[in-house]
């Protein structure tokens, strides 16, 4: 029996049959084009056109709608939006407040390793920037689920006070539960730049760098200009250099590297005196998931958006309506 031919709806009833029941079959009965196919008696390739000419023509409508009972506790069409307003593979919005508490690292901490879990392989490297988020991360991550071939640090942690930056518990878990090989950066995160310099000639340092900088997904937070932020309260910035910051106008950074409201790198005295993974690195991640979230993170997180150095971003509702309203608000 020759295939019938697949025509634009006119008149014909039979052509209109035709159409919505492959589309009935292929959207509610849950059938392959295969099985239609062999049900309507025609071939494959026609069996594909019938539902997709049943698309076109308007015949099938799609709605998806979450239940009652969590309508309030995700988001999606909010994810929808920031996704498409700054170019980004996924967006997951907590329903928690991320206030810097421990409790809305945790929040996100979950949020992120189940994120995490799905999208990692077998033969990642997995680099990570050291925080108070990714700290949760490395906590809330699964061992039963998900794996990679090693871990590697993105920045250096050591300070000169009793400082805890959580990287080597971060570190351990992560290659715990990922069964992973672990890879330390002994490193300071800012030294002298004839320092840094002899760090990337040396056999050891340059190794876990260049893993860093070839790392299949990051995953990072940000950090403000304040004396708030991690870097000022650890001593590894002092008012200072803060103060030439704010000048130059930086609002975050990444690994210690400073950007202002566009996600421009800043030209402050720490950019030849930084060991971590530069910006253009991360910018060319095919897979950069940063984890950030409320009022004292949201210009921050602004300007890495802006300067595309994330593919994913896990936060909360309120930072997530603040970056729509900001980013439209520059238009």
């Amino acid at each position: 029996m020759p295939d019938l031919p697949v025509r634009a709806v006119t008149d014909s009833g039979h052509d209109l049959r035709l159409l919505v029941r492959a589309a009935t079959m292929y959207h509610l009965e849950g059938l392959t084009q295969a099985e239609i196919a062999a049900r309507l008696g025609v071939s494959r390739p026609t069996a594909g056109r019938l539902v997709a000419r049943a698309r076109a023509q308007g015949l099938v409508q799609v709605s998806v709608a979450a239940p009652d009972h969590l309508g309030g506790s995700i988001h999606p069409d909010t994810e929808r939006a920031v996704e498409t307003e700054f170019g980004l593979d996924e967006v997951l919005i907590i329903d928690e407040a991320a206030d810097g508490t421990p409790t809305g690292d945790a929040a996100l901490g979950r949020a992120a390793a189940s994120l995490l879990a799905r999208r990692i392989q077998p033969t990642d490297t997995f680099g990570f920037t050291w925080g108070p988020e990714q700290v949760a991360v490395a906590d809330a991550i699964s061992a039963r689920n998900a794996s990679c071939r090693r871990v590697v640090q993105m920045d250096g942690s050591m300070t000169s006070v009793d400082y805890h930056t959580g990287v080597d518990h971060a570190l351990a878990r992560f290659s715990e539960r990922l069964h992973a090989q672990p890879m330390r950066l002994v490193a300071p995160l800012y030294a002298d730049r004839e320092t840094v310099l002899a760090m990337r000639r040396d056999s050891i340092l340059s190794q876990a760098l260049l893993a860093a900088e070839q790392a299949d997904i990051m995953l990072f937070g940000v950090g403000s200009v304040s004396t708030s932020t991690t870097l000022f309260e650890g001593a590894f910035i002092d008012s200072a250099v803060l103060g030439e910051l704010s000048e130059l106008g930086a609002v975050g950074e990444i690994g210690g590297r400073f950007y202002d409201m566009h996600g421009v790198p800043v030209p402050s005295t720490l950019v030849d005196r930084t060991v971590s993974v530069s910006l253009d690195k991360v910018h060319d991640c095919s897979t950069a998931v940063l984890v950030s979230g409320g009022a004292h993170r949201q210009e921050s997180i602004l300007g890495a958006l802006r300067g595309g150095f994330a593919t994913i971003l896990v936060t909360d509702s309120d930072t997530a309506q603040w970056l729509l309203s900001a980013q439209k608000g520059q238009r």
